[in-house]
Order: C-alpha cells, then structure tokens, then sequence
C-alpha cells in the first residue's frame, strides 16, 4: 500500500509526504477518524515510506524494505491488534495476513470476532493487556533497528489501551527511545488518556465520499459500475464496511426481506408477516439491527424520490422502478413517521427488547402509517400508560 492508494484523504497523505521530505518526523502520531477510512492503510504507507531504501516521500515499493512491510515481515515494523484473552498466534498471524492483502479489510476482533462467519458475535473483550505489552511493545521498541531507519509500532484501535497498560504506554512516550515512531490508530480518541493525546500529533481522517468508495470497488474489486455504487451509498464513507457489503452474500436476500416486510405491513397480510417476523425475531441482535438499517435505507430512498423524482440519489439505485412504484400507490404516506418508527425499533433492539415483539409491533404500527394513520412511536413507556411521570 503506497499513498497513491489511500482512498479521498489528499490531505493527510500531504501532511505525512511533507514531514518526510522536510525530515520532522514525530515520534508519535495519532490517527483518528471514523472506522473504514484508511487509517490502518495510511499507517503502513508512512511506514513503507520511512523505511523505503530509495529515500524520499513516496515508497518505491520495489525495494526488499517495501516489500518487507507489504507481507508485514519487516523486523521494525510491528501492527498490533487488540485481541481477547487466549486468542491464538495463528490466529492473530492469519488477521495480519488478510491486512498485508489488503489494508482496508476487517480484521479486528471489535468488528469481526471471527473471520470465517462475518455474522458471528462475540461477548469477549478485546483489549491489550499488559503483559503482552510489555512483550510485544516495550521490549521489542528498546532494540535499535535491525534493518531499517526506524522501529515502527502501528497500534491499531488504541483506544482500547486500558489503565495500567494505557500507563505503561505513556512511560514510553515520555522517553522514547531513538529512532522510534509510534502510530496510534483510532475511531474513539476520547477515549485515550489526555496525557497520550497530548504527546502525538495529530491527523483527523474524514468520510469517504460515494464516488471515491464505487470508484474504488469498481477498479479493485472489479465490482461492475451499477452494484458498486449500490455499495458505495450503503457503506456511510466507510471503504471497510463497503468491502464486508461486498463480500456479504446476504445482502441481497436482506434486501429482498425487507421490501417484503414493508409490502405485507402494508396489505396487513397475517400469514405472511408471521412468517417473517419468526425470521427476523430468529436473527442475532447485531443482523436484525443491519436488516433495520437496511430498511431505513430503503425508507429514506421514498423520501428522496419523493422530494427530487428521478434526479434523487438512491441508495438502491438498481431498485428504482420499484421505489417508483411504490411512491405512486402510497402517496399520502408520512415518510418521516416511518423513519422514527424503524428508529425506535433499533434502539429496542439495543435494549435487549424480545425481538419478535419488535417486529410484530412495527408492522402493526407501519400499517397504520403507510394506511393514513401515522404513528410515530412505536410504543409507550409504562409509566405514561399509568398516568405516571417519572
């Protein structure tokens, strides 16, 4: 991964380019901004860079230091994952692995528990825990380099670094060792102890737009034009989740769910909303909340349709005759109680509500809206049923 690989963040990757060429590389950096971004990518191009035997703001990338750091075998170059306690080498080398592939790919425990199952979840912590720090980091960082300029550290989601080895950190900062450069990566810097923030420097990274991410997905990937910028107005200016929508085989069966959901709340079809409301109330938490997400996307696209008729930025752009349609036999809907309503049903999801209630009551109340009869809760605290305030 070179920077002219880094997807929409010119200023960043200005920013990293100048400090090698002008030779004010700090020793440590702070990279933060939303998940999927580049952040993790960026970080290594800095390193292949720093370490590139031609010298120069840009990596050669034909170097046998460039392709060291490529297959992530560079001695002074380190990533570090947080992981749960008892993950195993193998495990945590085959996430390396599918990075060195391709540097925007899920490979953290936060996100992706397991790599073979992307809908599998998990309830153990990933964290760094001290003792592996001082393994991993501390003793390794003390050792001059081996081959390269510098030793490198690239701690990815530091903001998972907690107390004692937040401390331990810290201690390495405030005396760091010569010819060493730390690179912090993270969705979440308030999370970091103000003392670490305050010792990096930092780059904010932004969302991605639309084009730069169906762009991406079509020349990468090989995604042809239409689906990509499908993917690319689902992915919310993550290339990362772009990628797993990607890969994701039930997407379009999610998809399909959910305009079949909206069609028999719509006809008050018992049957057939019995039916999927089993196979939605079977789902785990985190894909009901994506196939809610999902129906949010589709709700808005009537709004958008609505509003600026066939000019609207669809996300389901390959879905528009259908939202066409729809827009034609309901036109008196209210688009935004809608909206509230699948709202609302996430945030019960979160809750840990039953999650075939959720479903069935939605329905019940989306019927009434789409009908004429806009609702917009989906339910009533008990203690407003009682004539109670809190």
């Amino acid at each position: 991964m070179s920077f002219q690989q880094i997807i929409d963040q010119p200023r960043v990757v200005d920013a990293l380019r100048r400090a090698i060429e002008r030779k004010r590389v700090a020793h440590a950096y702070l990279f933060f901004g939303p998940d999927g971004v580049g952040k993790r990518a960026a970080a290594l191009a800095f390193a292949k860079a720093l370490q590139c035997e031609r010298g120069g703001p840009d990596p050669c990338d034909v170097c046998t230091s460039c392709s060291k750091v490529n297959r992530l075998i560079h001695p002074d170059v380190q990533v570090l994952l947080p992981s749960p306690k008892d993950t195993s080498p193998e495990d945590i080398a085959e996430r390396l692995q599918l990075l060195a592939g391709n540097p925007y790919a899920t490979v953290d425990y936060v996100r992706r528990p397991v790599l073979s199952d992307p809908s599998k979840e998990s309830n153990k912590q990933a964290l760094y825990r001290i003792e592996e720090f001082q393994e991993d980091m501390r003793r390794q960082m003390g050792f001059k380099p081996l081959e390269g300029r510098y030793k490198i550290a690239i701690i990815t989601d530091a903001d998972l670094l907690r107390n004692e080895t937040a401390n331990a950190f810290l201690k390495l900062l405030e005396e760091p060792p010569p010819q060493t450069v730390f690179v912090l990566t993270t969705s979440r810097p308030e999370r970091l102890l103000p003392t670490i923030l305050s010792r990096c420097q930092r780059l904010r990274f932004d969302l991605l737009s639309t084009d730069a991410i169906a762009q991406a997905l079509h020349e990468r990937e090989g995604i042809e034009p239409t689906q990509a910028a499908v993917l690319a107005r689902m992915a919310d200016g993550s290339y990362a989740r772009a990628l797993d929508l990607a890969g994701n085989e039930d997407l379009l069966a999610g998809r399909q769910l959910v305009l079949d959901y909206l069609r028999a709340a719509y006809a008050n079809n018992v049957d057939k909303l019995a039916d999927l409301a089993d196979q939605m109330a079977g789902m785990g938490r985190e894909r009901l909340k994506g196939t809610f997400s999902l129906m949010l996307r589709w709700i808005r696209d009537l709004l958008l349709y609505r509003t600026m008729g066939a000019d609207a930025p669809l996300v389901n752009v390959d879905q528009q005759d259908v939202i066409e349609r729809f827009c034609k036999n309901i036109p008196g809907v209210d688009i935004e109680a809608m909206i509230l309503l699948v709202e609302q049903a996430m945030e019960l999801v979160e809750r840990n509500v039953h999650q075939g209630l959720i479903v069935t009551t939605l329905a019940q109340r989306l019927h009434q809206t789409m009908r004429g009869t806009p609702v917009s809760r989906l339910y009533i605290p008990l203690v407003e049923a009682n004539g109670l305030h809190p």
